[in-house]
């Protein structure tokens, strides 16, 4: 079983409460708009991070990040990107992405919008966590837990965090 905790557009800052929030994670992942490389230091420093980087990304996390994550966490093949739509709205890359690689979980950012979506058409869990910093039109900064036990998705929670700093 892996404790996985999702987080995207962080845009150069992380609210206190994150630390504690992650701290029993296996694993963090960024869909994008990291913002700055001390955000994935400060995530690092509580559980090793895969990130891709967004569109307000600069170079050192281009460098560091790939636009495009596509990965095995257990038996679950896992597909990130920070722009990619969702359901019925895939971007034209994802669309050929799903259809060659088959990936049971999509995760995207940039839309600031929490959505937790099955893709019948698919067969994949769509997640974006919604932006976990306090930059943005969002009104409430969000990030998602959950947990990956061979190839099935538990125990998926969203966590509010406060755009007062707590």
């Amino acid at each position: 079983m892996t404790k996985i905790g999702l987080l995207s557009d962080t845009h150069g800052f992380l609210f206190p409460r994150i630390g504690e929030l992650l701290s029993h994670c296996d694993e963090i992942w960024h869909a994008g708009d990291i913002g700055n490389s001390l955000v994935i230091s400060q995530l690092s420093a509580i559980a090793p991070v895969r990130a891709v980087y967004g569109n307000i990304d600069g170079q050192d996390i281009r460098r560091s990040h790939p636009e495009i994550q596509l990965f095995t966490c257990e038996k679950l093949k896992v597909l990130m990107i920070h722009i990619g739509g969702y359901p019925g709205r895939y971007e034209s890359k994802v669309r050929r992405l799903i259809r060659d690689e088959k990936p049971g979980l999509l995760i995207t950012g940039h839309s600031h919008i929490l959505k937790v979506i099955y893709d019948d058409v698919n067969s994949l869990l769509h997640i974006n966590p919604g932006a976990a910093g306090k930059y943005g039109f969002h009104k409430v900064p969000t990030l998602v837990r959950f947990t990956i036990n061979e190839s099935e998705i538990k125990d998926l929670e969203v966590v509010e965090l406060s755009k007062n700093n707590r």
